[in-house]
């Protein structure tokens, strides 16, 4: 995505939430945004991208942001609602982990604080800000009957394994049930499901049981992630193997495997537009605002939806343009030349 184009997405972000009327809010710590991110593991956005990105807008604002990281622990997610609720927030900003938001959530609105899920759907939130988690299913489905169409293979004859997210991340079953619709509606039956995970090595260890299951005979894999991707893609290279495989979040590894062909396609969601959302909208609510959201999901949650971009080898370029990655961490020695031969310097 060229940086005119995040320019305009984050226009359109910001005018999806204007304002109606206003009421003040009389909770303690009502200048504060309270957010809590769910891990810092290597290779995550959280910490390097969505943190500095959502204390800027906030701060910006002359709003004071609380930012904490669960670490990927349910209780010391917990732990830190508590912690906050008590110190006082004027909004909270959730990103689920294993179900542990909806319990903060819960004990916000018994305070009437309102708060706002983050990429992930929370049960009981008042928003929800997110991208079109539909829309990038079926971008992952696309990518694999694209896949096959380059490769000759009849969709409807080919073997597919599929994969997922975490079952407990309400974003995989819209991922899922996204890509399934498209390639159920191009006659594409799974030859094998895999549990879901985000764990990269444990898909990695389950997509080998797979592969030997299916004696080898696999045309593609949907794959929910850049992440499990690649450790996907390790098991298809120690078999001397290479089939349209998708991916999602636009990471260096995932660029990189793009690049080099192993990689069909990678969803990219730029999370400076999903924070230039989700801060204009605690903006609005901590100046005692009311906005209003044009979409809705199926529980009847406002929904600020933005839209993702699906990167192939030819606009890789475009994600190190928006400043979303590096080209000095994706051209290393053994993409160089891929690197080169796309345009990405």
């Amino acid at each position: 995505m060229k940086k005119s184009v995040l320019t305009a997405a984050l226009a359109v972000a910001s005018v999806s939430a204007m304002l109606l009327s206003g009421c003040s809010t009389t909770a303690a710590g009502a200048s504060r945004a309270c957010i809590i991110l769910p891990d810092a593991d290597s290779g995550t956005r959280w910490e390097p991208g969505d943190r500095p990105a959502l204390e800027a807008a906030l701060t910006d604002a002359g709003f004071e942001a609380d930012i904490q990281n669960a670490q990927s622990d349910t209780s010391k997610y917990a732990t830190i609602g508590d912690q906050m609720l008590t110190k006082g927030c004027g909004v909270m900003i959730l990103v689920d982990y294993q179900g542990a938001g909806a319990a903060v959530a819960a004990k916000a609105k018994e305070q009437g604080i309102p708060v706002i899920a983050y990429d992930r759907p929370i049960d009981g939130a008042d928003y929800y800000v997110s991208f079109d988690n539909t829309r990038v299913g079926e971008m992952q489905g696309q990518t694999v009957l694209d896949g096959l169409a380059a490769a000759g293979i009849d969709p409807t004859k080919a073997s597919v394994v599929f994969s997922s997210g975490d079952p407990a991340d309400g974003n995989a079953k819209m991922f899922y049930d996204g890509a399934v619709s498209v390639l159920t509606a191009a006659g594409v039956v799974p030859a094998f499901e895999m549990a879901g995970t985000w764990d990269g090595p444990t898909a990695g260890t389950s997509f080998e049981q797979a592969y030997t299951k299916l004696d080898g005979k696999v045309d593609a894999v949907l794959a929910p992630n850049d992440n499990n991707a690649a450790n996907i893609i390790a098991i298809l290279d120690k078999n001397g193997k290479t089939v349209p495989i998708s991916g999602q979040d636009a990471s260096v590894a995932g660029l990189q495997n793009v690049l080099l062909g192993k990689q069909t396609a990678t969803v990219y969601k730029p999370f400076k537009i999903e924070a230039a959302a989700a801060s204009e909208l605690a903006i609005q609510l901590l100046k005692g605002e009311t906005p209003t959201v044009d979409k809705t999901l199926d529980d009847g949650t406002p929904f600020v939806a933005l839209d993702p971009v699906l990167v192939g080898a030819d606009n890789v370029k475009d994600v190190v343009a928006a400043g979303d990655a590096k080209a000095e961490d994706i051209c290393t020695a053994a993409v160089a030349d891929a690197c080169a031969a796309h345009g990405v310097n």
